[in-house]
């Protein structure tokens, strides 16, 4: 994957977060993670990073969705 491949992946996974998703996970799920699928659009919830990521792992095994893991209300690049 090349450099722009990656700022592709994670401007569709930022840009689903914004439209879609912040809205909807930020009142109730403080302090967890979501982790992005940005192909799909599927997102994934975890109380650590570790746990978002396994799961999104599990969920799309030959996708990098780990790289577009969000703390709610802060970026963790």
């Amino acid at each position: 994957m090349t450099e722009s491949d990656v700022d592709e992946f994670v401007r569709k996974a930022e840009e689903i977060y914004a439209n879609r998703l912040r809205a909807i996970l930020e009142p109730e799920h403080v302090d967890e993670f979501v982790v992005i699928e940005p192909e799909s659009g599927d997102y994934l919830l975890g109380k650590t990073l570790n746990e978002a990521t396994r799961s999104a792992r599990r969920n799309h095994p030959d996708r990098l969705t780990h790289a577009a893991a969000l703390h709610l209300g802060v970026m963790i690049r």
